[in-house]
Order: C-alpha cells, then sequence, then structure tokens
C-alpha cells in the first residue's frame, strides 16, 4: 500500500547473522516480497475495472515490470531496502476518478501519471522538494491518508455488495449474499494470519475465497495456469499530449502531491524506526530514495498503470534483517514469475480482493487518531480533507480544499505568520486548480 500511514512505527532491530551478511538481505528481501505480493492481483483488478477499458493482463504485466525494474533500480542506486510498486488509493483514484467518473480516456490518463512523474523527478532533484515537504502540515498528510483509507473501505465493501447506490439516500445496504460471506471469511482469514504476523494474510485471504468461488461455482477456475507477459495492450500507449489539457492539471497536481507525500512518509517513518538514518536524523540516502520513488510513477505511466511509490510493507523485510539494498533486489527478484501467472490472476474474482481493500483501508485510516484537533484551524482544515476524499471519491479535491482551509483558518485566528511562503503559494495554486477543474 502507500506509506502515509508509517509513523508510530515501532521496529526492533534484527539480529543480524554472524557467518554472512547476505543471509538476513536474502530473507528480508522475500519477506517484503510476500508481505505486498498482493499488489500483484489488486492493482490489475482495480484499474481494468468495468468501464475503464484496460485489459487486465496488460494491466497486470505493467504491475510487475514496475515492481520488478523500481525496486531494483531502488536497490542497486539508492541502496535502500525499500519495495516498490503501484500505490493503493492512486490505483482507485486513477481508475474510480479520473478514468470512470471524469471520463477521461485511461491512454490520457497514464500520460498524466507520466507527467506527474516528470513534475515529481524534478522536484526530488532541487531544493524545492524540502521546501514543499515542511511547508505541509502534518496534520494535512495524516488526513489524507485516512481519507484515502475510506475511500479503500468504500470501493472495497462496494466491490463486496454490501454498499449499493440509491436515488433516494445515495448510498443503502446492499443485498446480503455470498459476496458478503465471502468478505467475512477473507476477513476472517486475513486477521488471523495478521495476527501470527504472517507475511501471507493478505495472499492467504485473497486465494481462499477465490478457492471457494470456484468450489460453489460462482466464479470459474483458469483453463490454464500460465501465459506469456502482455507488453503491447497497455505499454507505451500513454497520451502524453493529450494529458496536458489545462482542465487535467488539477488530477496531475494531485497525483504529484500524493506521490511525495506517500514516499517522504515512508522514508521518513520507516527509516527513523529501523535507525536507517544519518547522524543528523535524516534517512539514509533520502535523495536518491525519492529520485527511484519519482521514476517509478514516470515508468509506471510508460508501462501502463497507476503511480509507483515505495511501500510501507518494506518494514516486515526490514524486521527479518534485511537492510541494505541487496534486500531489495532480492524482492525485485521474487517478482519476476508474477509476469507469467495472468491467467490465474484474471480468474480471482473482483469481490475476493474486498477484504484486503478493508484491511488496506484500516491500515491507512489509524492515522487520523495522530490528528491534532484540539485547535480548530487545524482541525476543521484536516476533517475537510478526511471526508471530501471519500464522498467526492476524489483525493484531489481533498487535498486541494485543505490547502486553501488551512491558509485561510490561519490567517483568521492571527496565526497567518505560522504559514509558509510555500503553504500559501500551494493555497492560491490549489484555488486556481479548483476553479478550473
Amino acid at each position: 500500500m502507500g506509506s502515509i500511514g508509517s509513523e508510530g512505527l515501532v521496529l526492533e532491530p534484527p539480529e543480524r547473522d554472524s557467518l554472512t551478511r547476505l543471509n538476513p538481505d536474502v530473507v528480508g528481501g522475500v519477506t517484503t516480497f510476500f508481505t505486498m505480493s498482493y499488489i500483484v492481483i489488486v492493482n490489475p483488478t482495480i484499474l481494468s475495472s468495468s468501464g475503464t477499458g484496460m485489459p487486465f493482463a496488460g494491466v497486470l504485466s505493467a504491475t510487475v515490470l514496475v515492481a520488478f525494474s523500481m525496486t531494483l533500480l531502488m536497490g542497486l542506486y539508492a541502496r535502500l531496502p525499500f519495495a516498490v510498486a503501484p500505490g493503493m488509493g492512486l490505483n482507485a483514484f486513477f481508475a474510480y476518478t479520473i478514468v470512470l467518473q471524469n471520463k477521461v480516456p485511461w491512454q490520457t490518463a497514464l500520460g498524466m501519471v507520466f507527467w506527474a512523474g516528470v513534475l515529481f523527478l524534478l522536484i526530488s532533484a532541487t531544493p524545492l522538494r524540502e521546501r514543499i515537504a515542511t511547508a505541509i502540515p502534518r496534520n494535512l498528510r495524516l488526513a489524507t491518508a485516512a481519507g484515502i483509507g475510506l475511500l479503500l473501505t468504500f470501493i472495497g465493501l462496494r466491490n463486496a455488495g454490501l454498499i449499493e447506490p440509491d436515488a433516494a439516500t445515495i448510498v443503502r445496504l446492499g443485498t446480503i449474499d455470498y459476496r458478503s460471506a465471502f468478505l467475512v471469511v477473507g476477513l476472517v482469514a486475513a486477521v488471523v494470519l495478521m495476527r501470527r504476523r504472517n507475511p501471507l494474510a493478505f495472499l492467504t485471504s485473497i486465494f481462499v475465497v477465490t478457492l471457494l468461488s470456484w468450489a460453489f461455482g460462482y466464479a470459474k477456475a483458469p483453463q490454464d495456469i500460465v501465459s506469456l507477459p502482455d507488453f503491447s495492450s497497455v505499454a507505451l500507449r500513454l497520451d502524453v499530449f493529450g494529458a496536458l489539457q489545462l482542465s487535467l492539471l488539477p488530477a496531475i497536481i494531485s497525483i504529484l502531491f500524493t506521490d511525495l507525500f506517500d514516499s517522504l512518509s515512508t522514508f521518513i517513518g520507516v527509516a527513523t524506526a529501523a535507525g536507517l538514518t544519518e547522524p543528523d536524523g535524516r534517512p539514509l540516502n533520502l535523495r536518491r530514495g525519492l529520485i527511484v520513488d519519482a521514476f517509478a510513477t514516470l515508468v509506471a505511466g510508460l508501462a501502463g498503470t497507476s503511480s509507483g511509490t515505495a511501500y510501507v510493507e518494506s518494514v516486515a523485510g526490514i524486521r527479518m534483517g534485511g537492510r541494505t539494498g541487496w534486500a531489495s533486489v532480492v524482492t525485485a527478484l521474487c517478482f519476476v514469475p508474477c509476469f507469467f501467472v495472468s491467467p490465474l490472476a484474471a480468474s480471482v474474482p473482483i469481490y475476493a480482493t474486498a477484504p484486503v481493500l478493508v484491511l488496506v483501508g484500516i491500515a491507512m485510516f489509524q492515522m487520523v487518531g495522530h490528528i491534532n484537533f484540539a485547535a480548530i484551524e487545524d482541525a476543521l482544515p484536516s476533517f475537510v480533507t478526511l471526508v471530501l476524499i471519500p464522498l467526492t471519491f476524489s483525493i484531489t479535491q481533498g487535498i486541494l480544499c485543505g490547502f486553501i482551509l488551512q491558509a485561510l483558518l490561519y490567517a483568521c485566528v492571527g496565526r497567518a505568520r505560522d504559514v509558509p511562503v510555500t503553504l500559501w503559494l500551494l493555497a492560491v495554486l490549489s484555488l486556481g486548480l479548483l476553479l478550473i477543474r
């Protein structure tokens, strides 16, 4: 998942193997792979949802390509034990808001991801990165994480049939059927394994629900298990120039900021908890790590998927001893066989991923407990950001309104001097983006 929710993470220093440095990195790398490998199924399921027009096999190959290449780059260039893959939250934003709600062709949406990656890369290579990072209030970063968590949970419950549209009340409780029962079964399976710190918790949940669906005839088992990767249906199909429409700029900026929050919080939160920091407290190789993260978004647009980002699940591998770039190299190599499992992954019904979406939503929503609600000038922007993301089905609207309210309210209560110049500029930019959307 994305990594905004990494604050408060506590790690115990792993024990080192006295015989070899490679051994713990191998164990850590494999562990990280298993904790995040659910994205190989969940990401193409979300992006190929009914109406987007994106082929499942092509998105799966793009997902694996981004995960393999960018995790490898993270290990070899940034020398960090962080895995990279298309991020949870941004994939939902891509599919449900940009493509389905705003009716942007998926080729154009991929172009938007590409340009967001270009901007992110420019920011990561300049001091502007630190200015933006320090200007954005912590409460807004946390509220964004919690809001995305609610959005993912809503999508999961809808996929399980528990939430349906209603003309009078907007939404209502859906029909309680086999999908609801499978949701409970999947949640129980995942929670039991999570309590035992089993890295296969999410994958097991997906496979249990899928096997039950096959057994009871609610879904068809695949005739073939493996196939060659699909690098033709979505790869390099992005519309680079079509994405340069003024009306699409707010969404591009939203992708950029969300990706920036995500990567910064992963590197800062996990690195601090794991002791992977410089003497002054800064995460090791932060600049290189952010450059890789920016490349992951740029490459994702070229490959045919939503933005790539560093994964907070990397902490599981760090806990098992993977504390160098070699752990990322091992994780990257573990993704290679996933190129060939498209038929098997495509046979997973959409409701089989609902438990994972709900649990990822919980993990992100728990950040609401760290928001300071004591001062109304902090509480209101946070609350508005949090609720607008799921209610408008748009991360963009939540983030932009949060920036505007934060600056405006601080000025109204006499705290204008506490607002950094960069945040004032972000607020003005946000107002302009809302007006032209």
